[in-house]
């Protein structure tokens, strides 16, 4: 190991349950995780991205269930300082996630100087992506890769309506599936119908306009989807309980997962009404397409893709906006905005691009 690598580090910690003002505090003093396991490495941080998810665990989870005191978040570009042994060497430059599994079990996340990360979770950075375009790639990048490739495996010429194209796992899921040669339909508010049409949309429909049931029903009157993605983490299970009409039942529903907007009793209800719309057998009045609730697995395969294709400029990493490491609490009223289009980074090295 370098000699160079400090003892203690800047990070911001998770120490309690609430909102990231009411949760996170700002170290300087956090221990530098420098023993590593067998098939880690060290990386120094230089951009870390914010996911919905992580605001979300810090007002959900009891501290029992979160180990804290922890670093939160997954996303990240860095540089090898410790290759341990792995494919890679010392100095190399990388983007990649630290998987919620090594999260909890080392308390360790990416708002941070330094994270040891699976040596899997990694691939090189493309030379023509600077770090905070590189650092939100990766978690939903893979998220939209098991939707699409894994589970679909969607072929040229199939339909796909992605519900909440303007949101990361929508974006990346629009670009993967025109990579794939399939037809899109995405929704958004009509003030990103552009970024969606950019994206690859071959049809954009405002959902602020329209019930989407009810157009998606007149859509499946000349062709039904293959499939259709719920990106958005709607607890209104309608879009899937009306689906026979336009979803075809050799397809299947997909979604990032039902992810209530508070503790009201309302969402709660909707919440139990989707499990039991999952679960209820054709032959008690459930759908015919199978409803597949997944979430991101860390796959060599999908981080190749994700490499490939922004190098080669098929996929594009969108950025919203970028904030100084000591601005993260900034950086999460951004994101909690939902006028973020695009990834919300932090430059945890302040020299990078």
């Amino acid at each position: 190991m370098s000699s160079h690598i400090p003892d203690t580090q800047r990070a911001w910690v998770n120490v309690t349950r609430g909102t990231p003002p009411q949760a996170l505090l700002f170290k300087d003093d956090w221990p530098v995780p420098k023993k590593l396991a067998p098939g880690e490495v060290l990386v120094q941080i230089q951009a870390a991205a914010l996911n919905p998810v992580g605001y979300k665990l810090m007002r959900v989870l009891p501290d029992f269930a979160s180990r804290r005191p922890r670093i939160p978040e997954f996303d990240f570009a860095g540089v090898v300082v410790d290759a341990n042994g792995s494919r890679f060497s010392n100095g190399d430059h990388v983007f990649g996630w630290i998987p919620s599994s090594n999260v909890r079990d080392h308390d360790q996340g990416t708002l941070a100087q330094y994270a040891r990360v699976p040596a899997d979770a990694l691939i090189n950075r493309p030379p023509n992506i600077t770090p905070t375009q590189a650092a939100g790639l990766t978690l939903t990048g893979l998220t939209a890769h098991k939707a699409v490739v894994t589970t679909a495996d969607i072929q040229p010429g199939q339909r796909i309506f992605i519900n909440g194209g303007s949101t990361s796992v929508g974006a990346f899921a629009i670009q993967i599936a025109k990579i794939k040669g399939a037809h899109v339909t995405a929704s958004a508010s009509s003030k990103n119908e552009e970024y969606v049409r950019g994206l690859g949309a071959d049809e954009f429909v405002d959902y602020t306009k329209v019930s989407l049931p009810e157009y998606l029903r007149e859509k499946g009157r000349t062709a039904k989807f293959d499939y259709i993605l719920e990106a958005v983490g709607l607890s209104d299970p309608s879009l899937y309980t009306e689906s026979d009409a336009y979803l075809s039942p050799m397809g299947a529903f997909m979604s990032v997962g039902p992810q209530p907007k508070g503790i009201s009793v309302s969402e709660f209800w909707n919440i139990g009404k989707t499990l039991f719309a999952m679960f209820r057998p054709r032959i008690l009045g459930g759908n015919k397409a199978q409803f597949i609730n997944f979430v991101a697995l860390n796959d060599q395969k999908g981080l190749q893709l994700l490499h490939d294709s922004v190098a080669n400029g098929s996929i594009k990493p969108k950025v919203d906006s970028v904030f100084d490491f000591d601005k993260a609490l900034e950086a999460y009223d951004r994101l909690q905005s939902s006028r973020a289009v695009g990834k919300v980074v932090i430059k945890v090295d302040p020299s990078v691009e």
